[in-house]
């Protein structure tokens, strides 16, 4: 070895470089965004692959990350708004370079206090300077010391602006809920969220879950509602969790549990998840079953059965399979053959925007109409695969009457199929009116994601 590598591999050097990375994270916080913003990547891959390459990073600068893309998601038409009353250019006219440096810096000065205005600024002309944008830093430098000035004096005029939601989605809203229900969807998707986990009480009691959680500094409260579940802070990590690695917990928002709740699988049946990555709802399936009976996961990818089955080897349950399936086409060697179907299909997502705010400014009304479409195609296909007395859990993370109850609707006009009576099933404290009818819809923050599920017969 020559003494250039040999000093590049000593323990100084590689301190040295790491800290030389550490100053530069905001550099790496417009990166992930200028690759979500301005070329349209999905921000989860974006941001998990940062993080997974970065792992060496401080904890502080991983979640400032974090912090900053999903803020800056989570705000960007309140952001906009603001950045275009103290700039004489338009966004839409800006490099995209400075409109995201200034959207990411518009989002520490307005919701993180623990960075001084100031060096916001000061990063940011920096940054500008940096990347070749010597004769726009002075512009930056002012767009942003006049919104430091100005921010106690911002007047939000409408709710779009002041909850960061497109239109389209609060008319919407609208038609079918009062205004102040709209109001209370609109900020809960603003609120800090907490990661929700269901716990393998098979492999390990909850007292030792939670205290391998706490042992590496994870804050842990019940859910309230489930027994399973628990809502989780300070992760820096996921992957790195005892927890996670040996198959104790998997993550799952509580009204995903609901569906399997509400499909209430007997001991011993056969049952299909036919849109089943990354498995959450059929290894809770598996799990119910205790031991008995079979779930078959599907999914149409390679990579999204993959996912699958990573998950099953944690989980270490027997009792289920995943298999590559396009859900369009009809399995003959399934038909009649399941006592349960589980159909959680593609949908709009609107119930979980405060965990994908992507889905504010890529989904469209004309693409939910599509996707309503799409789910009357997958189940007019899957529900062949319900034997007799069988049962057939439709299910999205949507709050869309097209998508949802015309949907299920729909397939027992169609289909020899009736709607079950599931007001036994969930518990007192997510009691509806409409369970008596087969169906639940939740809504976003009233206690977890937006969701729909309908359970019905075969006849």
């Amino acid at each position: 070895m020559t003494k250039e590598k040999a000093k590049k591999n000593t323990p100084e050097s590689k301190k040295q470089e790491n800290n030389q990375t550490t100053t530069d994270v905001r550099g790496l916080i417009l990166d992930i965004l200028l690759e979500i913003l301005e070329k349209d990547s999905y921000s989860h891959m974006v941001l998990k692959q940062a993080l997974d390459k970065y792992q060496y990073l401080e904890k502080q600068d991983r979640a400032l990350i974090t912090k900053v893309t999903e803020g800056v998601l989570e705000y960007l038409i309140q952001i906009d708004y603001v950045i275009e009353l103290y700039s004489s250019i338009k966004i839409s006219k800006m490099k995209p370079l400075i409109r995201t440096l200034l959207r990411m810096s518009v989002y520490q000065i307005l919701y993180l206090d623990r960075i001084p205005d100031s060096a916001v600024c000061n990063e940011a002309v920096k940054l500008a300077k940096k990347r070749r944008f010597q004769g726009l830093s002075g512009f930056v430098n002012g767009v942003l010391r006049t919104i430091s000035r100005e921010k106690e004096n911002l007047n939000f005029p409408d709710d779009s602006i002041r909850y960061s939601a497109p239109w389209w989605l609060i008319n919407l809203w609208k038609e079918s809920y009062p205004e102040e229900t709209v109001r209370e969807m609109l900020g809960s998707f603003l609120e800090k969220s907490r990661l929700s986990v269901r716990c393998n009480l098979e492999k390990a009691d909850k007292e030792q879950i939670i205290h391998s959680l706490k042992q590496q500094g994870v804050k842990v409260w019940d859910s309230g509602y489930l027994e399973a579940i628990l809502y989780l802070e300070g992760i820096d990590y996921l992957e790195a969790l005892e927890a996670f690695q040996k198959g104790w917990i998997f993550v799952q928002d509580l009204s995903s549990s609901l569906v399997t709740l509400a499909a209430a699988p007997q001991k011993g049946s056969y049952c299909i998840d036919v849109c089943g990555a990354p498995g959450g709802k059929a290894l809770h399936l598996a799990d119910l079953l205790s031991g008995t009976g079979a779930v078959e996961v599907r999914d149409i990818s390679e990579h999204k059965v993959e996912l699958i089955q990573e998950n099953i080897r944690r989980s270490g349950f027997s009792n289920i399979k995943s298999k590559i399936w396009d859900a369009f086409v009809l399995d003959q060697d399934s038909v009649e053959k399941a006592d349960l179907v589980l159909a959680d299909l593609p949908c709009s997502g609107l119930g979980v925007i405060g965990r994908k705010p992507d889905i504010k400014r890529r989904m469209s009304l004309e693409a939910m109409e599509e996707l309503a479409k799409l789910q009357r195609e997958i189940l007019s296909v899957v529900w062949k695969y319900v034997k007799p007395g069988g049962t057939l859990v439709y299910s999205t993370c949507t709050v869309n009457q097209k998508e949802n109850e015309d949907n299920a609707r729909w397939f027992t006009q169609n289909f020899p199929f009736r709607t079950v009576n599931i007001e036994r099933r969930l518990g007192e404290k997510l009691k509806s009116e409409t369970m008596r009818q087969g169906y639940i819809q939740l809504l976003p923050g009233k206690p977890c994601d937006g969701f729909f599920l309908a359970v019905f017969e075969r006849i």
